[in-house]
Order: structure tokens, then sequence, then C-alpha cells
């Protein structure tokens, strides 16, 4: 027997995971050269392998969960990644000459596909799904909760940070009647959003977060610190704390790791999204030390299994629709990234955290919403 299957074998014995085997979660063989890829290349490969058809597996999602959960990502160590680590180590791969990067790679190639995958505002983060049972209604519920948080106001001027197509900001605008500014590194996004601020008092801004200016009575950012990384996080608050009124709030809306890494994993980082890292709390505190005040923290990952489960499902129904635009690779990839990701938050080796933040302190403290 190959020494290189039967190194995998026991290692997905450990997941009680079989090769060739008859349940969901079982991986499915087609080119023997994936056990020897597996150690070579790590997760870069095995994603790639999946693309390539090299493998199957009918329940993804429960693959990923049942590896997720006894760490086997740690139990192989191929030489490639040394090169990534080393290159997210000594590199600020969030730079400002790189922050359009992510907009060009991943929020720009096709309208069509997002317009399928998400609920139609085209909210593009973790839904809300308490008393919700569709995928529209789940993300009303999470920019529900979001405003609520902050306490919107009629007359408010806000700012959203990284402000996807618009939909939250029109939602804010339309339902409380505030007024503000929306900013993304994408040309498709901002060109979108600028279409549904014709007739509402709202600005969008195709710019870094750097380069932002103003004072606004409420601050969110939904989704989008995944993109600035480690080395900018300090940065990224301070521009916050100048943009924010003394007595304003500020809600920070983000995945987050369990642990301190220094990049991502390297198949989404050249697939999915390039330059991008998921934070852990560690990282964020130090980055606001100083600067605000912590008065709420609320982890809803648990929610975002299902919201990758509904998207993954609006993508394969749909997929005789979008055959002409994509390439069956592409829709391997596709599938890997969301059902991938659904089994890790299940595993719970994610979160999605909301923080609220203000300057210096609520009087008398700030009442917790949920």
């Amino acid at each position: 027997m190959d020494a290189f299957y039967k190194k995998t074998e026991n290692l997905l014995d450990l997941a009680g995971i079989s090769i060739n085997g008859a349940r969901p979660f079982d991986l499915q063989v087609h080119n023997d050269l994936l056990f020897q890829r597996i150690f070579a290349e790590g997760s870069l490969g095995f994603g790639e392998a999946y693309m390539d058809g090299w493998w199957d597996c009918d329940a993804l999602d429960d693959f990923f969960y049942r590896i997720a959960r006894v760490n086997l990502d740690r139990k192989i160590k191929p030489l490639r990644e040394l090169g990534t680590f080393l290159k997210a180590t000594i590199l600020n791969l969030q730079h400002p000459s790189r922050a359009f990067v992510i907009g060009e790679h991943h929020y720009d190639i096709g309208e069509d596909l997002y317009e399928t995958m998400l609920d139609s505002r085209m909210i593009y983060s973790c839904a809300y799904w308490n008393n919700a049972d569709s995928l529209d209604q789940a993300q009303q519920n999470k920019l529900d909760l979001i405003f609520r948080k902050l306490g919107l106001k009629k007359g408010m001027r806000v700012l959203d940070i990284g402000c996807g197509w618009g939909g939250a900001l029109k939602y804010a605008a339309e339902k409380f009647g505030v007024e503000g500014v929306g900013v993304t590194v994408s040309v498709n996004q901002a060109k979108r959003a600028a279409e549904l601020f014709k007739v509402l008092p709202v600005k969008i801004l195709l710019q870094d977060f750097r380069e932002l200016n103003g004072q606004f009575d409420r601050v969110w950012s939904i989704g989008m610190i995944e993109h600035v990384g480690v080395k900018n996080y300090r940065a990224f608050m301070k521009v916050v704390r100048r943009c924010l009124n003394p007595d304003g709030l500020f809600l920070l809306h983000t995945i987050g790791g369990n642990r301190s890494v220094q990049k991502s994993d390297p198949w989404i980082g050249k697939y999915i999204f390039p330059n991008s890292m998921i934070p852990s709390l560690r990282q964020l505190a130090l980055s606001w030390e100083d600067l605000f005040v912590l008065e709420d923290l609320h982890n809803i990952g648990p929610n975002y299994e299902k919201t990758l489960k509904h998207w993954h499902q609006n993508i394969t129904s749909n997929h005789k629709n979008l055959r002409d635009n994509y390439s069956e690779r592409f829709f391997r990839m596709w599938r890997y990234y969301l059902m991938s990701c659904a089994g890790i938050f299940k595993a719970r080796k994610l979160s999605v955290w909301q923080m609220v933040l203000s300057p210096d302190g609520i009087p008398g403290g700030y009442a917790s919403v949920r």
C-alpha cells in the first residue's frame, strides 16, 4: 500500500472519515496522486485537487466539520506553505497599493453571481436567523440588530466602511432617516450602490479606508476588516476614531478566529480572498487600545453555517442560468469555498463578532441589545 495513502487514511480516521466509503461525508478519490499532493501542497493542493476533479464528497460541509473538529489542518505542514507564511510576516499584504486587489479579484467577478446567491439587498455577510424563515428576513434581522445596537435616529450622519452594494446604507436611510457616506474598493459595488442613492442623501466613495475624513455620529463596518490585515488594524481604528464624534458609537461586525494568525488559509488566499486574514479577539483588542471603550460583544457565529448553506443552495438551484458565464471548474471552486466554510463555522473554529465601541465610554453604561 502506498505510504501517502496510508498516512492519509490514518489522518482521516481521526475524523471518522473513510476513503471511498459509503457515507455522505466520506472522501471519494478519483486520482490516487491526491495522497501525495496533500502532503506536498497542504490545503492549497487539496482545494486545487477538488477543483481539478481528483476527489468528491457528497456532504462537503460535514466533511470539513469533521476534520476541523480534530484540527487535521495542523497535522500537515508542507514546505510550500512556508513561503506564504514568510511573505505574510515580512510584507504588508494590505498596503494601500494593494487595497483594490480584493475588489477586482472577488467582488467584481460578476453581478449575476451575487444577484443569484445573495438576498434581495445583496448583503454579503452573516445573517441573523432568529425568527426568520428566509434569507431576506434573516438579513433584515441582522441589519435591524446592528442599527438598534447603534441607536440610529433621524438626521444622524453615518459612515459605512466597506459598504458593499449599498444594501445596509439604503435600509438605514429609508427606515431611520439617516444621511451619510459609504466606502468600497470594488468598482462594481460602487457603481451599483451609487444607483441606489440617486434620491437618498448618501454618497458612495471608491477609495481605500485610510483616505476617509469627515465627522459622523455613527460608524459601522460589516465584514470588511477581514481584508485589512493585522499590520493595519491600528491604522483602521485610528481612522474610525478620527471620523467618529466624541459621543458617537462604532459597530464592528467581523468573522473572528480562535487563535491569532498572520495570514489566511493558502487556498482561500489564492482563489477567494487575496491578501485577507481572519482577526483574533486579541489582535483587535490591541488595535483599539487607548482609542475606544468596548461597550458590547456579541457572538452570532452559529448563524453563518445556515447563511452559507442558503447561498450555496441559491447557486446550485440556478446553476443552469449561470453556466454561460462560469466554468464547471469555477462552480467546483465556489462550492468548495461555501461548504468548507459552512463546516468550519459549524465546528466553531470561526465566529462572527459584533462589537460596539465608544470613544470614551458611555456615561452610566451601554444597554446591550439582543
